[in-house]
C-alpha cells in the first residue's frame, strides 16, 4: 500500500545525480558527465519519488520539439520494489509526456510490463564491449568535430532523431573527457563519431556514417585516443548488420541489450548508417 507521504516532484539539477548512481548500481555504466547534458535537454523532464523525504524512485521523461519524448532512468530502490511507488511515478511521468510518441530503451525482461502502457518493439540495441587503444586510421577525411560548424553538424544529425534536439547535442558534443571526430568526403560531412569517459571504461556513441568503411574508420580512430588496454562499449541497433560485423570486426563481445519500443509510430530513422546509440537514456 503506499503511503500517503509519498510525493513526486521534479528533480533540481543536483538531483539528477542521484539518478545517474543509481543507474551505475543497476550496471547501466552512465557517462561521468551525463548529467549536466541530460538537464539542458528538458529541465522539467526529470521527477523523483519521495518517501518521508527520501528519494526511493526517478524517472526521466525529457520532452523533444512538440511531438516526442523518451523516457528513461525508471529505477525504484531495491527496498521499496513492489509496493505500488514505481507504477505511480510511472504514471506520472507517461502524463508529462502525454500526447507525444514516447520512446524508450528498456531491459529486455520489462518488455511485457511497457506493453501494458502501449509500449510496441521497434529492434534491440545490443551493447559490445571491447578494449581501447590501437593505431589511428592513416586517412585524410578524419577531422577534429570542433572544426566543423554546428549547423553542419545539426544538418547532418537530425534525420537520425525524430526531433530536434540541437540543446542537449551542443552540451553533449562539449562534455570534458570526450573526443568527437566527423569525416569529410568531397567537402561533405558524411559522418560523425564521439567517444566519452563513464563509471566504467569509455562509450562511442552517437557514430552516425553514410557507409559502414566510414564508420570503422571512425571508430578506429576514437578508440585508439583512449589509454590502451582498457574497456571500450558501442550500442548498436540490430537491424543494422553492417554495425554488428564491425563489432565483430573489432573482437568485440554482446554484454548487454535493450529493447527500443515507441507509443506511437515507429521514427523512419536510418538504421543503415546508425552504428552506434547515442545514449541509452535520452535516446
Amino acid at each position: 500500500m503506499v503511503s500517503l507521504n509519498y510525493i513526486i516532484k521534479t528533480m533540481s539539477r543536483d538531483e539528477i545525480d542521484i539518478a545517474i548512481d543509481w543507474a551505475a548500481s543497476e550496471g547501466w555504466n552512465p557517462g561521468l558527465y551525463d548529467a549536466d547534458c541530460f538537464y539542458t535537454a528538458d529541465p522539467g523532464g526529470f521527477l523523483v519519488g519521495e518517501l518521508n523525504h527520501e528519494p526511493i524512485a526517478t524517472i526521466s521523461v525529457v520532452k523533444y520539439g512538440e511531438t516526442f519524448g523518451f523516457l528513461g532512468f525508471y529505477i525504484v530502490k531495491p527496498a521499496y520494489r513492489g509496493k505500488g511507488y514505481g507504477i505511480q511515478i510511472w504514471n506520472a511521468g507517461l502524463e508529462r509526456l502525454s500526447e507525444r510518441n514516447i520512446g524508450l530503451d528498456g531491459v529486455t525482461d520489462q518488455q511485457s510490463n511497457y506493453k501494458k502502457s502501449g509500449f510496441k518493439l521497434a529492434y534491440r540495441n545490443i551493447r559490445y564491449e571491447g578494449v581501447s587503444g590501437g593505431r589511428p586510421p592513416n586517412n585524410p577525411g578524419i577531422i577534429d568535430l570542433s572544426q566543423v560548424p554546428f549547423d553542419t553538424i545539426e544538418r547532418y544529425d537530425q534525420p537520425f532523431f525524430p526531433e530536434n534536439r540541437s540543446q542537449f547535442l551542443k552540451s553533449w558534443l562539449h562534455q570534458p573527457d570526450s573526443i568527437a571526430f566527423g569525416f569529410m568526403q568531397n567537402g561533405t560531412l558524411s559522418g560523425y563519431g564521439m567517444v566519452r569517459i563513464c563509471q566504467s571504461g569509455y562509450k562511442i556513441g552517437p557514430l552516425f556514417a553514410d557507409t559502414p568503411q566510414i564508420a570503422e574508420t571512425l571508430f578506429i580512430a576514437l578508440k585508439s585516443r583512449i589509454k590502451p588496454g582498457g574497456k571500450i562499449y558501442l550500442d548498436t541497433p540490430n537491424m543494422n548488420q553492417d554495425a554488428i560485423a564491425l563489432a565483430e570486426n573489432q573482437n568485440m563481445k554482446v554484454v548487454f541489450e535493450t529493447a527500443r519500443m515507441y507509443t506511437g509510430d515507429f521514427p523512419d530513422l536510418p538504421l543503415q548508417k546508425l552504428f552506434g546509440v547515442t545514449t541509452f537514456e535520452l535516446g
